[in-house]
């Protein structure tokens, strides 16, 4: 990665992406900020009472996430968001041409584990099978890398600082 790009760490619930993306963010030397801030309240409400978000609740937080990538374009930056299907993506680069997507994949089990053991979330295991359900993983047409979230965070921050820089874009 010659110059710096935005990135957007991408996978289901559980996978990490609020734990991966600040590591990331500081080994590539830029800032990161939190894709479920950009959420409005009633999507939180929505996704603590258990009720998978809708398309139409997801396109108000896309597009500010795209805003804030917009914003960063040039100078780099790190933002998480599930970006569970192509279209969420497409919306993404439509206001952030340029994107770079980590999409971090592991088993639903790993995953699900994962989530039982984590405190103070608004997202319940029970909306875990609706995440895979959705999940359109990156396209070959797409900037992009999967990685792995098996091992420690670090390990896993890891791996995708040193698979964003082998991808030639």
């Amino acid at each position: 990665m010659s110059t710096p790009h935005v990135v957007v760490v991408m996978g289901v619930a559980g996978t990490g992406k609020t734990t991966i993306g600040p590591l990331l963010a500081d080994r590539l030397g830029v800032p990161y900020a939190e894709g479920d801030d950009f959420h409005p309240p009633a999507n939180i409400a929505k996704m603590s009472a258990g009720t998978p978000l809708t398309d139409d609740d997801r396109w108000p937080w896309l597009d500010a996430i795209g805003a804030w990538a917009h914003g960063r374009a040039g100078r780099g930056g790190v933002v998480s968001s599930s970006a569970l299907k192509r279209s969420y993506r497409d919306r993404l680069r439509a206001e952030a041409p340029g994107l770079v997507f980590v999409h971090l994949t592991g088993t639903r089990e790993l995953i699900e584990d994962r989530m039982s053991h984590r405190q103070g979330h608004f997202m319940p295991t029970a909306l875990l099978d609706s995440q895979f359900a959705t999940l359109q993983p990156l396209g070959a047409d797409e900037a992009g890398v999967a990685v792995d979230v098996t091992g420690t965070p670090r390990e896993i921050s890891e791996r995708a600082y040193e698979a964003l820089l082998a991808l030639d874009y």
